[in-house]
C-alpha cells in the first residue's frame, strides 16, 4: 500500500525516486507538528502513535485549509506529499486506511480545493427529509407526508425568510 500512496503522489509531480523521508526541495516543514518542545506534555506522556496520528491529521488539515485560496499545483503537491509520507512512515493501520481513503477520493478533494464547492447543502436537505419521513411514518395519507416534508425543507420553514 505504501508504494500506492507514493505513486499517487508522484502522479501529481512529487519526486519519490529518492525514497528519503525528507520532503522534496521547497516543501515547507510542518508548522503544526506536535513535539516535546511544542507541547510540554509531548510524546513522553501521550505516546508516539498518538503523536504520529495527530501530526498526520494536522498535515491533512493543512492541505484542506488551502480550499478557496486557489492553491498552485506545487503547494498542493508538497502538502499531499507531506501527508502521504507521514502516513507511510507511521506503520499505523488507521493512518494507512486514512491515506487510502484520501487516495480514493483525491479527484473530488482536488475539485473542492480548487472550486470550494461542496454538496453539504443537498446532504443537509436530505437529512431533514429523512428525519421528517421517519417522524411521519405512521400517517395514512402519503400526500400529507410529502406536504410535511416540503414544508420542513423550504427556506421560510428554516427561518431564512421573514414571514411578515
Amino acid at each position: 500500500m505504501r508504494a500506492t500512496w507514493l505513486s499517487a503522489a508522484s502522479e501529481i509531480g512529487v519526486n519519490c525516486a529518492t525514497g528519503s523521508p525528507a520532503p522534496p526541495p521547497g516543501c515547507a516543514a510542518s508548522t503544526s507538528t506536535l513535539s516535546s518542545t511544542s507541547c510540554p506534555t509531548g510524546p513522553r506522556v501521550i505516546g508516539a502513535p498518538i503523536t504520529v496520528a495527530w501530526n498526520a491529521k494536522e498535515d491533512l488539515l493543512d492541505l484542506l485549509a488551502t480550499a478557496r485560496t486557489r492553491p498552485d499545483r506545487e503547494q498542493v503537491r508538497d502538502l499531499l506529499y507531506r501527508f502521504y509520507r507521514r502516513c507511510a512512515d507511521a506503520d499505523l493501520p488507521e493512518l494507512q486506511r486514512l491515506a487510502t481513503t484520501v487516495e480514493t477520493w483525491w479527484p473530488e478533494i482536488l475539485a473542492f480545493l480548487h472550486t470550494g464547492i461542496t454538496n453539504t447543502g443537498s446532504k443537509g436537505t436530505n437529512r431533514v427529509i429523512k428525519t421528517i419521513a421517519r417522524d411521519t411514518y405512521g400517517f395514512r395519507n402519503p400526500g400529507n407526508q410529502r406536504f410535511r416534508t416540503r414544508c420542513a425543507t423550504t427556506r421560510r420553514a428554516r427561518g431564512h425568510l421573514d414571514a411578515r
